[in-house]
């Protein structure tokens, strides 16, 4: 681990933070730790892939990870999510039986907590309140997809860039770009070439400052009109 990267969570924190688990005593999540694999992830590798039969859940302890559709019709790829330290995913299957509906796919050095299904539902069925907790988590999930939806009719290629990239900066002026341009271009919706002519006029207008991967907001006010 180098100076600037942050520590991953440690498995039993990383449970007790997702709403699913947070109502379930120690002992059972000791438990659930027990049974649970860390896995160490690389730049591209591929956790699950679209279509795959699902048999865990998943919780990033350090690194992100990219949820990722692809076109039927072509080689694009849509960016749906970014699952940051801490963010549990992977548990649509346990609710519905059904296919992965995404990829899942490293963007940086990645510690993922892998959790069987048989092991969760035991849990649930000992403590059936929790499905409750896990209404709550897809409903959550329903809104960011209704927002994402909003700002595909709502918001141009340039709006929706401005959104992005206030988004990916964390509350920072200056901040290293998590995702490749290919990547960014995916959660925009729109071609690479498209989004970076967005981003050349934020730099023209002088709003933004880029130097390969590295940015820095000087007008986050604009950006931030700009992205409504």
């Amino acid at each position: 681990m180098t100076p600037n990267e942050t520590p991953p969570i440690d498995p039993l924190t990383a449970l007790q933070s997702v709403a699913i688990f947070s109502e379930v005593d120690e002992a059972t999540l000791n438990g659930l730790v027990e049974v649970a694999e860390t896995k160490e992830l690389v730049r591209g590798d591929v956790l699950f892939a679209e279509g795959d039969e699902p048999d865990s859940l998943h919780i990033v302890l350090s690194g992100r990870i990219a949820i990722v559709m692809s076109s039927e019709v072509d080689d694009r790829e849509s960016v749906v999510a970014l699952m940051d330290s801490g963010d549990l995913f992977g548990e649509l299957g346990l609710l519905d039986n059904g296919a992965r509906s995404a990829t899942a796919r490293a963007i940086e050095p990645t510690s993922v907590l892998e959790i069987g299904y048989t092991h969760v539902k035991k849990i649930f069925d000992d403590q059936p309140d929790l499905v409750w907790a896990a209404a709550r988590m897809l409903a959550q999930r329903l809104r960011a997809m209704d927002e994402a939806l909003s700002d595909s009719v709502f918001l141009d290629v340039t709006g929706r860039t401005a959104k992005r990239i206030i988004e990916l900066s964390d509350g920072n002026d200056e901040f290293s770009m998590p995702v490749t341009q290919e990547e960014l271009a995916g959660m925009v919706g729109a071609s690479r070439e498209r989004v970076n002519k967005a981003i050349a006029s934020f730099v023209r207008l002088g709003w933004l400052e880029q130097h390969d991967r590295n940015y820095r907001i000087l007008q986050r006010n604009e950006l931030a009109i700009r992205a409504r």
